[in-house]
Parts: structure tokens; sequence; C-alpha cells
């Protein structure tokens, strides 16, 4: 019997044939700029793909096999790794247990150098199946090679099968240099230290790549990724012309990368990660291509995190965490939500724990291998990540490598600028981080949280040199809104609402989430017969701001009257940017607030104004 095909009545449809249908639909506006995308990555999306965009090399992708787009294997069973900062070994022994009874399987132990001791591995560990249980060090750059040599004969003297130790001891010393401003000297002697001394625990990876920093620091993606193969190449190399086999250096190296809010585009980015780590290894012609595969640990991003609103942050982890975990990676890192402002708490670190368990046992990501796999648009856009990051990459190559443009400061330099470039987007609301910049909660205040300072993992590590200072996408409007709180005084901003009803509620909305990031007290209001009656009730409430709402071609009737009624008593502001702005300028109105200003900018002026 023969099948019946779907749809078969409909006739096919050309692509060239929809975008005509779209560009009719537009009527008249311009097609690239209303409809396709110019990405911060370098490259355009567009409004919509099709299977004769599927590039080629997707016929005979397979997961876990060369180039490994598709995943290092045919499954997907990431780990659940949550950190922990070592003070006490036995304390953090405790800690790495409670987090293990409630369902994580990859624990990553931050230790300090002073702690590198025979004594001190055989604490942190007791009670904990290496086996069983992935674990990760990072440890002092100075004492990452003995830290292995006592880790590698704690795992004799105890009998463990070394065949199923997984983790990884993080020896990044460039990523110091980026981060601390201390030279990465001399590393490769480290490298074969500790590559000999973890030579019986073949998955036990000993050379990191700390990209995750760069991230941290508001890097786009096709920088980090890009800077990412860089820097692993420079390790790799560097291994290579020392005499270490290729088969061996590169199954050493682990990526340990950020995850950005751009959920497709992240999921993209580690596929092209793995395809273009493939290729670079595979010029060294190793014997195996499994020496090709790029193991990567991802962790959410703390770029984008909030001091208010905090629990914004749990949605944001969440879709970072899902972008890791469709795309493949071997472990991820939810960044507890309170991160930013303290040391994590029980609750929030069980809840970023709970985010993973989730996506594993309520939604099933680990049963499917490369769910993303011959998307139309995933495809197309790994694509693109891949030719951006392989031109930023080749760059950096010519330039003498990576090592070479951090010793110089470019690396710090460009991260710095990409930096400032979003931290200004957000000011101008070109991007929006929920609760900081647009839609904040009116009513809420600190409760005396502080952002957290910066801190090294040892005492040894004092910042100097071309040190990467890496400050959150957010952390300017929360200084801001601080500092009206510490002023002991909320300011209230008063919507002063007349005339063409739809105008006046638009803009007292757009007002209301303007003024309130700074964290004013808003007061809106249904709207006023007269200028008279509004600036009476303003007047009233002992406004300190009066925001004149209404339609454009009214300010030419309202503006002027309204700013003369309220005179010297408070600050008048009107919402939008009308034709007759000019006049409303010569009559003596200062402020304007609409969506091409700089909010920030003009937030700082009022609070200027009103001696914050």
């Amino acid at each position: 019997m023969e099948k019946e095909r779907l749809f078969s009545e409909f006739p096919p449809v050309e692509s060239g044939d929809w975008k005509n249908k779209i560009i009719e639909d537009l009527k008249g506006a311009d097609y690239d700029k209303k409809m396709v995308w110019k990405t911060n990555e370098g490259f355009s999306v567009n409004p919509f793909y099709r299977k004769e965009d599927l590039p080629q090399r997707c016929v005979n992708e397979v997961p876990g096999e060369f180039p490994f787009t598709r995943g290092n294997s045919d499954g997907n069973n990431w780990y659940i790794r949550q950190e922990v900062q070592v003070t006490e070994p036995a304390e953090a022994n405790a800690m790495a247990k409670e987090m293990i009874g409630y369902g994580v399987t990859s624990l990553g132990f931050k230790v300090k150098g002073k702690l590198v001791t025979p004594y001190y591995i055989p604490t942190l560990l007791d009670g904990i199946d290496v086996e069983k249980v992935e674990v990760n060090f990072s440890v002092c750059v100075r004492k990452a090679a003995e830290f292995a040599a006592l880790f590698a004969a704690y795992c004799k003297e105890k009998g463990v099968d070394t065949t199923k130790v997984r983790g990884s001891i993080e020896y990044d010393p460039i990523d110091k240099e980026i981060t601390k401003g201390r030279k990465a000297d001399g590393y490769i002697d480290t490298i074969k230290q500790l590559i000999e001394a973890t030579a019986t625990l073949p998955h036990m990876r000993c050379i990191a790549v700390n990209s995750k920093s760069l991230n941290n620091a508001g890097a786009y993606i096709t920088q980090e990724l890009g800077y990412a193969l860089a820097w692993g190449n420079e390790y790799l190399n560097g291994a290579v012309e020392a005499g270490i086999p290729v088969d061996v250096a590169a199954k050493k190296i682990k990526f340990n990368m950020g995850i950005s809010g751009n959920f497709f585009m992240e999921i993209a980015k580690f596929r092209a990660a793995r395809m273009l780590w493939a290729k670079i290894v595979e010029q060294y012609k190793p014997e195996c291509k499994c020496a090709c595969k790029m193991v990567v640990h991802a962790e959410t991003s703390k770029f984008n995190m909030t001091l208010f609103d905090p629990y914004v942050n749990m949605l944001r982890t969440q879709t970072e965490a899902m972008s890791a975990a469709l795309a493949g990676v071997e472990s991820i890192t939810v960044t507890p939500y309170d991160a930013v402002y303290e040391t994590p708490t029980a609750f929030a670190r069980r809840i970023a724990k709970n985010q993973q368990l989730i996506l594993k046992h309520e939604s099933h990501l680990d049963k499917v291998a490369d769910p993303a796999g011959g998307s139309y648009y995933i495809e197309s856009i790994t694509d693109s990540i891949a030719a951006e990051a392989w031109k930023l990459f080749l760059a950096t190559e010519h330039e003498g490598g990576f090592h070479k443009a951090v010793e110089n400061g470019s690396i710090q330099a460009i991260m710095e600028e990409t930096g400032n470039e979003r931290r200004t987007a957000l000011a101008k609301r070109k991007e929006i981080l929920l609760g900081t910049n647009q839609y904040p909660n009116f009513g809420e205040t600190s409760e005396g949280r502080k952002p957290v300072g910066k801190c090294a993992n040892c005492g040894c590590m004092t910042p100097e040199g071309n040190a990467l200072e890496a400050k959150r996408l957010g952390e300017e409007f929360e200084a801001l809104r601080l500092s009206t709180e510490e002023s002991g005084r909320r300011p209230k901003a008063f919507m002063l609402t007349i005339g063409n009803l739809a105008m006046r509620q638009a803009r007292a909305q757009f007002s209301c989430n303007f003024l309130a990031t700074a964290g004013y007290e808003v007061i809106d209001n249904l709207g006023f017969k007269s200028i008279e009656e509004g600036v009476n009730a303003a007047m009233e409430a002992k406004a300190d701001i009066v925001v004149l709402c209404s339609s454009d071609d009214e300010y030419a009737e309202y503006a002027i009257p309204a700013f003369q009624a309220i005179g010297d008593r408070t600050i008048f502001i009107v919402a939008g940017a009308p034709a007759c702005m000019p006049e409303l300028q010569q009559a003596g109105i200062e402020n304007f607030i609409h969506v091409r200003v700089n909010v920030l900018e003009t937030l700082k002026a009022l609070n200027n104004k009103l001696g914050i």
C-alpha cells in the first residue's frame, strides 16, 4: 500500500516566494533593515532558513565521529558540577558529600596554594569515590605540579582503578596573566611535569583553557571561541615542540567556557568549537582521531547576573544551562543566583543543582544526542560562528600567537573595549537586562546586598601588569540605584498624564520603567482634565519630578503652561521627542526622555540635580 504523503496537495513554495511575501507585507519598509539581524558576532542572520540553507557537511556528520560537531559520543550524559571553595579541607569535604547526596556528579574544588600538603588530599576526599564522581581542582599555578603528583599518589595508595578517574587539574598560567597580570613564564616545563605526574590517570586532564574569563568580561561569542582556539593551540603547540606526543598532549587539554544568554548562538558555539578544534588537532597528525575531541566544561556567565531582582538570575542561568546541554558539553556548572552579592547559600546551591536535574530528569535532554542536528537555523549559524571565530584564530596566530597577544595587553584591551561597548548598549537600551535597565521591580530595595569583591585563589597572585578587570553588564545601573537608596531619600516621580488616552498611557508606562531603574518611587495616574489639576496633584504628592505624558501634537499646547506652572518647585520632564522640542527648549524646558537617550547618563544627571 502506497504511503500517503502529508500536504501533497499543496504546491512547493520557493524561498524567493517567501521573501517576496515578506517584502509585500512590509509595505515599502527596507527588508534588510527590518528583517535581517546584524549580530555583534560579525555576521547577519536571516528571518527564515530552509532546507537549501543546510550546510553540505551535515550530510555525513554523525554524533561521536570526526570532526565531532554533533558531539564526542552517541549519547549526551553530562556531569552536573558544583564548585567548592576550600578553606578548611574537612569542611569542604562535608559540603562536597552533601552535594553528592543531592545529585551532583562532578566537584570543582578551588584550592589555595598553602593547603597543598600530603595530608590535605586524604582529608578533602575522605568518603568520596573518585571512580564515580568527577573531581576537578583549581590550584595555584605554582603548586599545580606538586598537587598532581600528590593526587596520583593518593589514587595509587587507595587502590583506585585509575582508568575510571575523571576530572581535571586546571593549570592555566595564561589565564592568570589575563586576570591577575602575573607573567606566564616557563609554563611548558610545568606542563611536562603535570603530564608525567598524571600519566597513570588517562582521563585526568591537567591543562586548562579558561575562556570563561573572557565570557565573564563580556566577550562576544565569536571572540570567546576564536581566542579559546588560539589559547588551546598555544599550549598544544608548546607541548608538542617540547617533545610530548600530540596524542598525549591533546588529551590533557580541557576547555572551561562560559555560556552567555544568547540561547541559539550558544548551542551553535559549542558545536562549532568541537568542529574547529578537531581540525586544529588534525593538523598535528595524531595517531588516533580520538585525540581531536574537544572536552568542554561549560559555566553559566556572571556577566549578565544582577544584584537587584536576583531571582531573575535563575531564569538566565536556566536557559544558559539548556544551551550547553543541548550542545552536548561534558559538564555544566550553574552559577548560584546569589553569587554576585554573597557566598552562595545552601538554598542557592540546591536550586542551581536542581536546575540541571530538571534538564535531565524532567526534560530528558540527556536522552538524545545532538537534538539540534539538522536544524536549518542552528546548523547555519554554527557555520557562521565557525567562520568568524576562525578568522580571529588566524589573525591571532598571524600576530604571533595568543600568549604574545596577552603579553602585549591587546587581548585585555579588546575585551575591555567589548565590555564597554556592551555597557554603552545597555545604557541606551540597545541591550536589555531584565529588572535592571528595563521593567525594574518598582518596590524593591537592596536589603543590604552589595556586590562581592574579587579575590584570588591564593595569596601569591597579587594583580600587576595588564590585568583584565571583569565588570558585570549591569554594575553601573546597580551603583546608581544603590546611591539613590543610600541617600536616605526616595525621590518621587509623578506622571502628569493628559490628552490622548493611548499616548499618555504608553508614555507614562515608559517613563515609570525609565525612572524606576534609578530606584525612584513612580506615581502613575489615570489622567487629568487640565494642566492646573495635574500640577496641583503633583504638588500635593510632594513630587520631586513631574513627567508630562501626552501626545506629540498636544505637547505644543500643554508643555510650556505645565512648565511655567511648576516653576522651580520640582524637576520637569517631557516624555518623548516631539517636533516642537526646539520651541520647548527655547522656553526653558531642558529634560526629555525617549527611546534615543542614554538612560544611564540621564539618570545620573537627574540624581545630580536631586543632590544624590
